[in-house]
């Protein structure tokens, strides 16, 4: 929902542009066939504040920015069309309200993807971000004014559920926050389910995107042999060759016309 809500808001930006410098700050989504079709259609993709000029449109991410960033970028004169996922905005005025008294934030996510530095700018306490449930143990943030445990918007679930029993009987006064999206959480329980009737699962979506890299974790876990590729180029028939079964999932941000394309190649490979 975040994805297509992001790209209709750029497409009605390019709609209405008349003339006017159309940029996204940063990769809108992370999807490189997306973001090709849009470069050629004049969308550039910047991620220097002051290279705006006070005419020109930017649509902001669907992954967020950072609190700091967007004060920036709303002072720099320029057009802002927010298309930051609702979830992920939902995400970050949560993480605000509940460290408002100086609570320390310890997010579940990758401490270098996009989403995560957006989520961690909007702690009013101390914060750190962690992978695992190992790095309960030396926590680099006091505990004095309490602990908020929340999460990657597009982390796995059940990991996350894992990591919140081991957080509470650490720290009895936790307060958890329930930021996972569910079209996430119903997306990696339909791959679980399609991995358990197949010999092999193609997981097809952009390689920088971190629920399609998760997707296929979760789907690896199961113990299946697992294919991610971005497009169906990708697929070597020599790899399917002796499996009677396929099965086909892709991550939130690659476009329909791109799973076609891959069951189309599946499906014509003898």
């Amino acid at each position: 929902m975040g994805v297509g809500l992001a790209l209709k808001k750029l497409d009605s930006a390019l709609a209405k542009s008349d003339g006017r410098k159309i940029s996204t700050l940063g990769p809108l989504i992370h999807n490189p066939q997306v973001l090709a079709a849009y470069e050629a259609k004049g969308v550039v993709c910047v991620e220097d504040i002051a290279s705006l000029g006070i005419h020109d449109c930017v649509v902001i991410r669907a992954h967020g920015i950072p609190r700091e960033r967007e004060i920036l970028l709303r002072q720099s004169g320029a057009f802002v069309v927010d298309a930051t996922c609702p979830k992920v905005k939902k995400a970050q005025l949560a993480i605000a309200h509940a460290t408002q008294h100086g609570e320390a934030l310890i997010l579940f996510g990758e401490a270098d993807h996009p989403e995560v530095r957006g989520l961690i700018s909007y702690a009013q306490g101390p914060a750190c971000v962690i992978g695992a449930d190992d790095d309960l143990q030396n926590l680099p943030v006091p505990l004095e004014r309490g602990l908020v445990l929340a999460s990657q918007t597009t982390q796995d679930r059940e990991a996350f559920q894992r990591l919140e029993r081991k957080a509470a009987s650490l720290h009895p006064d936790l307060e958890v926050l329930s930021t996972i999206c569910d079209a996430t959480k119903q997306r990696q329980e339909e791959a679980r389910s399609i991995a358990q009737k197949v010999d092999i699962m193609v997981v097809v979506g952009g390689r920088q995107s971190g629920n399609t890299r998760r997707l296929a974790d979760v789907v690896a876990a199961c113990g299946i042999e697992t294919v991610l590729v971005e497009t169906a180029d990708e697929l070597e028939e020599k790899k399917f060759r002796q499996k009677a079964c396929v099965g086909l999932t892709a991550g939130a941000s690659t476009p329909k016309s791109l799973i076609d394309m891959a069951e189309a190649r599946l499906a014509a490979m003898e």
